[in-house]
């Protein structure tokens, strides 16, 4: 009877203490690890947001980048933290794929960490060279199934959001292609101009002013809605091909045993500062669309992608290294 009364006392102690400490968070600065070098979206867009957020909060949120080992060294620094709201984690689309292309991570997305909302969207766009002369995506699927898999494509490293992006639309179109790795967009989006390579699913932004110029041809973007940005083109849903749906998101994750109350508190100001219509205007400078969902939705969200992405890396053929 006294032990129970004493495990009984010790739960209450833990609830009291768990609850005492979301109604006191934050108390002092927040930080916000992004597993990213500074200057890229996956960086400019949580300073965006936060800068609104921590308005509403009272507490600055500090952004830390903390880039390598394929994104894992910043995520397993949130994974491996105290949960109490003061280390928070923004992600992009890899985070759905590097635990099925790198080996021996020292994470488990699903158990260590737990999903507040996404950030924004960016749509990957299908770029062709205009000397090509190909305007639609029916025409280039044509022409790709006349190359009986000689046609070759952008990625930017093995297992990366263009590789599995183009994996998505070959599986769904029905053609096979040739992956040529590149270290980067620019250098990509370089040889697609000239022809040397066929086509890229390019993040919008560094696409969007080689369009706009001529030197590009956008097909289709990959997202479920079109882009604002090229309101003309459809999506690849749109022009045909169901399953075709790729999403290249952001998101805010936190350690897995955070409180139930920082993390609707967390996903209530971030949801505010969305909604404010200075920030829309800055993310929609940048490409981006907003990708709404509560904790719940994208949780499952998240598990949802993981599976979606096991199918498409042992279709590309992608070994763990």
């Amino acid at each position: 009877m006294l032990n129970r009364w004493l495990c009984a006392i010790a739960l209450m102690s833990v609830g009291f203490c768990t609850q005492s400490l979301a109604e006191d968070w934050p108390a002092r600065p927040i930080r916000a690890i992004v597993p990213f070098s500074p200057g890229s979206a996956a960086d400019i867009i949580p300073r965006t947001v936060f800068a609104k957020v921590q308005e509403k909060l009272g507490q600055p949120i500090v952004v830390e980048n903390r880039p390598g080992a394929s994104t894992t060294l910043g995520t397993a620094a949130v994974a491996k933290a105290e949960p109490d709201g003061y280390t928070i984690l923004v992600a992009s689309s890899a985070y759905t794929i590097v635990p099925l292309t790198v080996a021996n991570i020292p994470y488990e997305p699903m158990r260590d960490l737990a999903a507040v909302t996404p950030l924004a969207n960016m749509a990957n766009v299908l770029v062709v060279s205009p000397n090509k002369a190909i305007n639609t995506v029916g025409e280039f699927v044509t022409a790709a199934r006349a190359r009986h898999g000689s046609m070759n494509y952008v990625t930017i490293g093995e297992g990366s959001a263009a590789q599995l992006n183009s994996v998505r639309f070959l599986r769904a179109a029905g053609f096979e292609a040739q992956p040529i790795p590149y270290k980067g967009s620019p250098a990509g989006l370089t040889d697609v101009m000239t022809g040397r390579v066929d086509f890229y699913f390019c993040p919008l932004l560094p696409a969007l002013s080689l369009i706009r110029a001529g030197k590009l041809t956008a097909l289709a973007v990959s997202s479920l809605e079109r882009s604002p940005k090229l309101p003309d083109v459809p999506t690849t849903i749109q022009a045909g091909f169901p399953n075709s749906e790729y999403n290249f998101w952001f998101g805010v994750f936190v350690p897995t045993k955070t409180p139930a109350a920082i993390i609707q508190r967390l996903y209530d100001e971030i949801t505010k500062a969305l909604h404010d219509p200075g920030v829309q205007e800055k993310l929609s400078n940048l490409g981006v669309q907003p990708m709404p969902m509560t904790p719940v939705q994208f949780d499952e969200y998240i598990r949802k992608e993981l599976d979606q992405n096991e199918v498409l890396v042992k279709a590309a053929g992608i070994k763990p290294q």
